[in-house]
């Protein structure tokens, strides 16, 4: 019974801990960037949905963090609301192209995906 304890305790520290340790900002966007590389390369719908998922998982971790030129601005500042909201844009991009890769319609939501650049572009543009 001490042995499962220990063993469930060492479960949870390490479940805690690996959500105490996101990702930083740049982090998070190599993952977003290697995973849309990835995305629009493959021809196998499974490689396709995983690498949105890490995408939609590094954009939603990436919302806790402040781009360098924000680093002066409050969190809830405009320009820091804006940031945030591109991040959204993108989930909700993510999210619209996963749902048809669900659907089995590969090449649209590839097609789809396509639209994460012009977001990536306007944002970049503001805030890197």
């Amino acid at each position: 019974m001490n042995n499962k304890l220990k063993a469930l305790a060492a479960l949870a520290l390490l479940g805690a801990s690996s959500l105490a340790m996101a990702a930083d900002l740049d982090e998070n966007m190599d993952i977003i960037a290697g995973n849309y590389k990835t995305a629009l390369k493959t021809d196998s719908a499974d490689s396709f949905k995983q690498s949105l998922q890490n995408m939609r998982a590094a954009a939603q971790d990436a919302k806790q963090g402040t781009p360098p030129k924000l680093e002066d601005k409050a969190p809830d500042s405009p320009e820091m609301k804006d940031f945030r909201h591109g991040l959204d844009t993108l989930i909700g991009q993510i999210d619209a192209s996963l749902a048809l890769a669900n659907q089995g319609k590969l090449a649209e939501a590839k097609q789809q995906a396509q639209a994460f650049k012009t977001t990536r572009d306007t944002y970049h543009q503001k805030y890197r």
